[in-house]
């Protein structure tokens, strides 16, 4: 209730509109590009509210410890222990094998400037669990936001990307200097090999 209550007061108040699908119905890897600024995550959890979408989301161990542990817990946030990030998908097929229904939020882009290319750990959480990815978004341009479309990826990892980047095309972050293309480093092995294979006839 208190939940719904703040996104209320977000939406009526917030300079940005909600321009939604609406929210899938089974557990879903949820992007969020571009991700620019801290102030995304406000902006996905008045989203999440709003839309009734149960959320989690990856954090570093460290932010989990101390006072702040059961607040980043009620946020939806699971820690990451990254000496061993296997634990993450084993979680994950947990979850959704118990029945919930959630977005595991994943902002490939980071905020952080100088990357060149996005972390692909939700392409690989998204095959190894079987969930599709959702492409959420915010555009400053507009100053839109909300979920877009539901895509089930594959083994073609060009492919799925090539949808991926098709519907970011005309999307701005809020510190649009620190954006990057939606592209993957094994984007460019896979496009290395494909110019290896001989033609078909």
């Amino acid at each position: 209730m208190i939940r719904r209550l703040l996104a209320h007061a977000f939406w009526t108040f917030s300079r940005w509109k909600l321009v939604t699908e609406p929210a899938p119905q089974r557990p879903t890897v949820l992007l969020g590009a571009p991700h620019t600024s801290n102030w995304d995550f406000a902006v996905m959890l008045a989203i999440a509210w709003r839309l009734g979408v149960k959320v989690h989301w990856l954090g570093k161990h460290s932010l989990f410890t101390g006072w702040r542990g059961p607040i980043m817990r009620g946020l939806g946030g699971i820690p990451v222990d990254r000496s061993d990030p296997s634990t993450i998908v084993t979680e994950v097929v947990e979850r959704v094998r118990a029945g919930e229904v959630f977005g595991l939020v994943v902002t490939p882009d980071g905020t952080r400037g100088g990357h060149t290319h996005w972390k692909s750990g939700f392409h690989r959480i998204a095959r190894q669990t079987g969930m599709p990815v959702t492409l959420g978004y915010l555009d400053s341009a507009t100053h839109t936001t909300g979920l877009g479309p539901t895509l089930d990826m594959t083994d073609d990892l060009i492919h799925d990307m090539d949808r991926i980047r098709a519907f970011y095309a005309d999307k701005h972050g809020i510190r649009a200097h620190l954006q990057i293309t939606p592209k993957l480093r094994e984007e460019d092995a896979a496009g290395d090999d494909r110019e290896g294979e001989p033609e078909s006839n």
